[in-house]
């Protein structure tokens, strides 16, 4: 027999029916019957944020470290609408998140009423889906959807608003299993004669390479697995967007290193000279694509993707196969297997040595300053003294520390980076870590920041401390705002606007005023010491590191260019690279 309930103690029953631990949230009028039910439990934890977006970013994080949704609570209006970003910043990168906002009671919706704003209507944009529950009959149901519609197809963020007075009201309570078939039934196993024209292109291919996304790692360990298996396979060369990095590991013998906008030469070159070209779980953005009409001008094209509206949709490819990338790649697999494991061997072989001459240009290479540190060898120290550390996830708050995180950091492991990728959202990286390390107690999470996004979140300092987690926030500090400066140094004849910091905190007494330990580091010489606390910290940490002010980072494809041209720092082992900010390749 069904379960009479009210609404509140329906939400909260419904999450824990969909395996629910964990929820970050920060209450308000609309939904205090919810937090009531949520006191008289002791299932699921709440983690209280100091503000809304955290909530949604450390959701993020939480998500992306597991697997499994995050889950959020706010209030109505203002805690509806300060919800957006992070909801935006999980679309753009299929992330799965479910949150439930506060409404006003329903006779007062549309009257302008106390914290009311239109939430379906301002969040349609920026969720898979959303619901606004008019009845209390009907709130469990659209609750067990909303999971449903998440962590299905490509995942992404959904949101359902629920009025005060149906969390008053009560209702039989309709538990997962009793729930009707969803409509919502995404294809998941490829077209069996596209899988052919893929392995075919494989048996064939002298040039190939291996594109991948966020999609393989949203696909689940399994689909890694599978990719692995097929790259080392067929002995083809791999490179990867900056969400899917991980999926194929860092150290594995076929691996290009990320492309992109701040890819490795040799990446972009692959992308740029292949004839095989085949994305699996990536979107074809901008900051891969670089010029659109020239991408991969020479190759043919496979797109193995869940979601159809990314098919074709920025690049025409020759094969696209709609399903879930962990199955068709075991489709492709066993075909390629049942036909003799088969490729133009020599071909490869001779492709791999044309990669090799590129990657003597050495991209990221570097001087050391015995005086000042540079982030390059910041983020290489951090590298050597966390990379055998058993349980290490990195986040990242989002500008030129991203990219030397990406470009110095060596992920071997899937889930293992969090990091804001189409969005770019400044002040996404510490959140995100109290995610991972609420996922994740006894792991070391650092999070690699600059100083101008860390302080858009810094509120959260209170979060983790309040909680006692012990988060690392690495901040390279170069009192600038370090990408917008760059790209004003080579774009805009060094009109510098506003793109400094003529005050900032002291850090180190900012994290004691939270009661978090404060780290101040500016010597080279003791960089590595200072790390070591970091990491050995039982608490908190924020540890400020004071680096060159007017480094920029290569290597670089300027907006609007191809592959082949690119930006390289002054240290790249080619007669080409001039001066301190790089030359372009032809």
């Amino acid at each position: 027999m069904s379960r009479q309930m009210t609404g509140a103690k329906m939400i909260v029953q419904a999450l824990k029916d969909q395996g629910v631990d964990t929820v970050f949230g920060y209450p308000g009028g609309a939904v205090l019957p919810i937090y009531d039910e949520i006191f008289l439990q002791n299932d699921i934890r709440h983690y209280l944020v100091r503000h809304e977006q955290g909530a949604v970013h450390a959701a993020e994080g939480y998500a992306r470290s597991t697997g499994k949704p995050g889950v959020v609570l706010v209030t109505s209006g203002p805690g509806a609408t300060n919800a957006v970003t992070g909801l935006t910043d999980a679309l753009l990168d299929s992330i799965p998140l479910v949150v439930l906002t506060g409404q006003v009671p329903t006779f007062m919706i549309g009257n302008d009423a106390f914290q009311e704003a239109d939430t379906v209507g301002i969040t349609r944009p920026c969720t898979k889906h959303n619901w606004l529950v008019r009845d209390t009959a009907n709130l469990s149901g659209t609750i067990h959807e909303a999971f449903h519609v998440a962590m299905s197809g490509r995942p992404g963020p959904v949101l359902v608003d629920i009025p005060k007075d149906v969390q008053f009201a009560s209702a039989p309570y309709t538990a997962p299993e009793d729930m009707p078939v969803s409509h919502y039934s995404p294809k998941t196993v490829g077209d069996a004669e596209r899988v052919e024209q893929l392995v075919d292109l494989i048996e064939r291919a002298e040039r190939p390479v291996f594109y991948t996304g966020g999609g393989v790692i949203n696909s689940g360990r399994a689909a890694c697995d599978s990719l692995r298996e097929l790259v080392d396979g067929t002995g083809f060369p791999i490179t990867s967007t900056l969400l899917g990095l991980g999926a194929y590991p860092a150290n594995g013998k076929r691996w290009l290193g990320m492309l992109g906008m701040h890819g490795l030469y040799e990446a972009n070159l692959a992308m740029h000279g292949c004839d095989l070209m085949i994305a699996v779980g990536a979107r074809f953005d901008d900051r891969i694509t670089g010029r659109v009409q020239d991408f991969s001008p020479k190759s043919a094209k496979v797109h193995i993707d869940i979601d159809p509206s990314s098919i074709n949709k920025v690049i025409h490819v020759d094969v696209p196969i709609i399903g879930d990338v962990g199955t068709v790649l075991d489709q492709a697999l066993a075909l390629w297997k049942s036909r003799g494991s088969k490729t133009q061997s020599d071909a490869v072989t001779r492709w791999w040595h044309q990669i090799g001459d590129w990657r003597k240009v050495d991209c990221l290479a570097y001087t050391d300053n015995p005086k000042t540190i540079r982030p390059q060898h910041a983020i290489s120290r951090l590298e050597a003294l966390t990379r055998d550390h058993p349980d290490r996830y990195i986040t990242t708050e989002v500008g030129q520390h991203q990219m030397w995180a990406a470009q110095y950091l060596g992920f071997n492991e899937p889930h293992r980076l969090m990091t804001s990728g189409g969005l770019g959202t400044m002040g996404y990286g510490f959140p995100a870590s109290i995610g991972v390390q609420v996922a994740h107690p006894d792991a070391l999470v650092i999070n690699v920041a600059g100083d101008a996004s860390w302080l858009m979140n810094m509120q959260e300092l209170g979060t983790a401390a309040q909680y006692r987690l012990p988060v690392k926030q690495f901040i390279l500090n170069n009192e600038r705002l370090g990408m917008v400066r760059q790209w004003q140094e080579l774009l805009h004849g060094e009109r510098y606007s506003h793109s400094w910091s003529e005050s900032q905190p002291d850090f180190a007494k900012l994290a004691e005023a939270f009661g978090a330990h404060g780290i101040y580091c500016d010597d080279p010489a003791d960089l590595d010491d200072a790390i070591m606390e970091m990491i050995n910290c039982d608490g908190p940490v924020l540890f400020e590191c004071v680096v060159e002010k007017h480094e920029n980072c290569f290597p670089m494809i300027p907006s609007g260019e191809p592959h082949n041209k690119m930006l390289l720092g002054e240290n790249a082992s080619t007669a080409d690279a001039i001066g301190t900010s790089g030359a372009v390749l032809v």
